[in-house]
């Protein structure tokens, strides 16, 4: 089946996600859509499933104009979608998954599964997917949840199959495994929009990369394009993949955590007696895939959850059951993985946002007196070293991009005197040019003899950024290995599976 799309715009209000967008996708090809968080891959794929009426354009399938005006009418016409965040009910099996939206039945309208069941086993062994149709989904694995997204689309055959940024939530491991079952449906005449950001994923499996910016095509580059030339199309100019730092020279283990336990509202322990320490000069990145307790962790550190046991000493004060306010003034600066809720005030300006930790502090306010002047000079300051693009420092930070609010975050906790600092998904939404600088920042913090801990489910990240990785699994801690540690037995340790020889430290 060939899919075009053909002049597709989409507005909210005066702002367009997507600009005249022309995308022609062959019978049996995978074609990647290569761009930044918030280019606007995932809008211009929604208006393809239905779930945005296009502003402008059009779609046509095989030759002819196609109106899908909801998912069932873009399924019907052979287009499947696996959602980044899947769309399963927890505590159906599996089969009752797949069957959910075109329930089987017999004659006389009476509920039959068995159909279903018979077409997961014939796809599972096709593709060699190994999954249990009688299974119940919230027990099986992250990326045999992935699986099971991908054969209710090809239970109702779907010919174009739609991946958003498949891999976000996979081991690297399964993300093999995943580009395997790509190339096996691309085998069987299957076409496939591969949505990704990610350099080294995109060019193993496409036919064809469509890089977006900013919500237009910018060109269309062969997967032999190097990863410097396509980084090059992704932000519009040149910039280096590779981070550049010495090697680390730790002083002494200034932050130590022990026995630290979260327990969460459903009783369960989503940080389960973690010990580590970090030494000041030296980065420690947290690895894992998402939910397996880094939220919890750090929000603990800064005294945000309730229910936490253990301890945690900086230079040997212990910082449980202190307030927010205390542990930030203490020294440490904090980088949330969720900007717009923790990160920022949104209605406030650039100017606010940067001084949130310190505006009852000198030289930004004297006695119970703000000096507006200090502060403006001190936004503008920052808005040029961290290249933060905003029209104005007056601006409301909310209206931002987000790679930008992220840049107001990095940069107000940067900018003070640190004893320790935690970033979680330090450059989540920010573009392959601003990932440069804010790793290198990084890196310069901790070469000024500040502990640094980084939790990403970014391996990329992890590995270009650490000293010493510990790997966290359904809230324990797997081990904690140096840097130079292969991704496959990191990929290993991020499913449950210590590594032989994977240090013990703590």
């Amino acid at each position: 089946m060939k899919l075009e799309l053909k002049g597709i715009s989409k507005a909210f209000g005066t702002f367009y996600a997507n600009q005249d967008i022309d995308l022609v996708v062959e019978s049996g090809q995978i074609h990647c859509l290569l761009g930044e968080n918030g280019a606007g891959k995932s809008t211009l794929m929604n208006v393809l499933y239905g779930l945005y009426e296009p502003t402008a354009g059009e779609i046509l399938v095989d030759g002819k104009t196609a109106v899908f005006r909801g998912p069932g009418d873009a399924m019907a016409a052979g287009i499947g979608m696996v959602h980044q965040h899947f769309m399963l009910v927890p505590v159906f099996t599996v089969a009752e998954n797949v069957a959910l939206g075109a329930e089987p039945t017999t004659f006389g309208g009476v509920l039959s599964i068995e159909e279903t069941r018979r077409r997961i086993r014939e796809i599972s062994d096709k593709y060699g997917f190994d999954v249990d149709p009688d299974a119940v989904v919230e027990e099986l694995p992250v990326g045999v949840q992935q699986r099971v997204e991908i054969i209710k689309a090809l239970v109702r055959e779907a010919k174009v199959l739609i991946l958003d940024e498949p891999t976000a939530v996979l081991t690297p491991q399964e993300t093999d495994e995943l580009l395997d079952i790509m190339r096996q449906l691309k085998a069987s005449g299957t076409s496939i929009v591969f949505i990704s950001h990610k350099l080294r994923e995109v060019k193993a499996v496409a036919d064809v990369i469509t890089v977006i910016r900013r919500g237009k095509v910018v060109g269309d580059a062969p997967p032999s394009a190097s990863p410097a030339e396509l980084a090059s199309m992704m932000v519009g100019r040149a910039v280096s993949l590779t981070l550049d730092k010495a090697a680390a020279k730790p002083g002494e283990k200034s932050f130590v955590v022990t026995g630290l336990t979260v327990r969460a509202a459903n009783g369960t322990n989503a940080v389960d007696g973690v010990s580590f320490d970090i030494a000041k000069g030296e980065i420690l990145a947290v690895a894992g895939v998402q939910g397996n307790g880094q939220t919890e962790l750090t929000e603990a550190i800064l005294g945000v959850q309730e229910h936490v046991t253990g301890s945690v000493t900086l230079d040997g004060t212990e910082l449980l059951g202190r307030s927010v306010k205390d542990i930030l003034g203490a020294g440490i600066g904090f980088v949330p993985e969720d900007r717009t809720v923790d990160g920022l005030v949104g209605p406030f300006s650039v100017a606010e946002n940067l001084v949130l930790d310190v505006y009852d502090k000198a030289p930004f306010a004297k006695g119970i007196v703000m000096s507006p002047r200090i502060i403006a000079e001190n936004a503008s300051a920052k808005i040029q070293e961290f290249d933060i693009r905003t029209p104005s420092a007056a601006a409301a930070a909310g209206t931002l991009s987000g790679g930008n609010q992220q840049k107001v975050v990095m940069a107000r906790e940067l900018s003070r005197p640190l004893r320790l600092f935690i970033a979680s998904q330090p450059t989540r939404g920010v573009d392959v040019g601003s990932i440069e600088f804010l790793h290198r920042r990084i890196v310069e913090e901790r070469d000024a003899g500040t502990p640094v801990m980084i939790v990403s489910t970014e391996l990329d990240e992890v590995v270009e950024l650490a000293d010493r990785i510990a790997v966290l699994y359904k809230g324990k801690l797997v081990g904690i290995v140096p840097a130079g540690t292969p991704r496959d037995t990191l990929g290993l340790m991020m499913a449950g599976v210590g590594p032989e020889g994977a240090s013990d430290e703590k």
